[in-house]
């Protein structure tokens, strides 16, 4: 007999790694999670963050441990694993959220900001992908990698063309594990968020040399290409990415969700 829809969306004794979920779409997608059933790593850059969600999170009864990792140092991806199945005995799920968007006009970006911002939004996510799969594989079951695109791996916005080239390769990273990994139960699928409301978006832009009119202005004409008329919320988010963890999702290898209130077609 076919599972009932609240026994496909348990997550009960799944562990479960959501890496920069210290604020924004990752504390989303922790939370989602957490309320699902699910163990949460919150892995994050900023461990001040990153324990004051934990905490939250905590206080709410959800089983959840904050751990510092630059999602771009394969040593701090190993010991981020490590101190997963030390804490919860097992990984189930890996949510690549971790990324940077500064923007930079092509013609004056520094070598360094394209290192950084490649290692980060897509070394990062291959390296977690490679750790958590022999994580997974090393406890004789498969799992579920969730990889954070951007509706910019299909559209550019503009003076992103670093973080356009990885967002770019997240797509194609996501079809290429997903093909490679599906056979030993590992199931590999990504979401393509378009604007979402988050501190970390808030703080990229430098609105330092716009007139209030001018801010004004520019929100308008982006709205005005979105359908649904809002930017996302994380929970808009972290809504799909419970999905994509679930058993609900079982039967999507390789697929990329974009979620953009309808920008792409508007």
């Amino acid at each position: 007999m076919a599972k009932r829809i609240h026994e496909l969306f348990n997550l009960n004794g799944k562990v479960s790694i959501v890496t920069g979920a210290a604020m924004g779409i990752g504390k989303g997608i922790a939370l989602r999670l957490a309320e699902a059933g699910a163990s949460v790593v919150v892995a994050d850059i900023n461990l001040e963050e990153a324990s004051k969600t934990s905490d939250e999170m905590t206080a709410a009864g959800y089983k959840v441990k904050a751990v510092q990792a630059d999602a771009s140092k394969l040593a701090d991806i190993e010991r981020v694993i490590a101190t997963t199945i030390d804490t919860f005995g097992d990984l189930h799920i890996l949510v690549n959220n971790a990324g940077i968007y500064p923007f930079a006009p092509s013609l004056e970006m520094p070598e360094a900001l394209w290192n950084k911002t490649i290692d980060i939004n897509l070394k990062g996510y291959m390296f977690f992908a490679q750790a958590a799969a022999k994580a997974m594989l090393s406890k004789n079951h498969g799992g579920k990698i969730i990889n954070i695109a951007s509706i910019d791996s299909f559209h550019p916005t503009g003076n992103l063309a670093h973080y356009d080239a990885s967002k770019g390769g997240v797509i194609m990273l996501t079809k290429a594990l997903g093909k490679e990994w599906a056979p030993m139960g590992i199931l590999v699928n990504a979401i393509a968020p378009g604007a979402v409301l988050t501190p970390g978006g808030a703080s990229s832009m430098d609105f330092s040399k716009m007139t209030r009119e001018q801010i004004e202005g520019m929100s308008k004409a982006f709205l005005d290409h979105i359908p649904l008329g809002r930017q996302g919320e994380p929970d808009d988010i972290a809504k799909i990415a419970l999905f994509l963890a679930s058993e609900a999702a079982d039967y999507m290898v390789g697929a990329t969700i974009i979620a953009d209130g309808g920008y792409l077609v508007g």
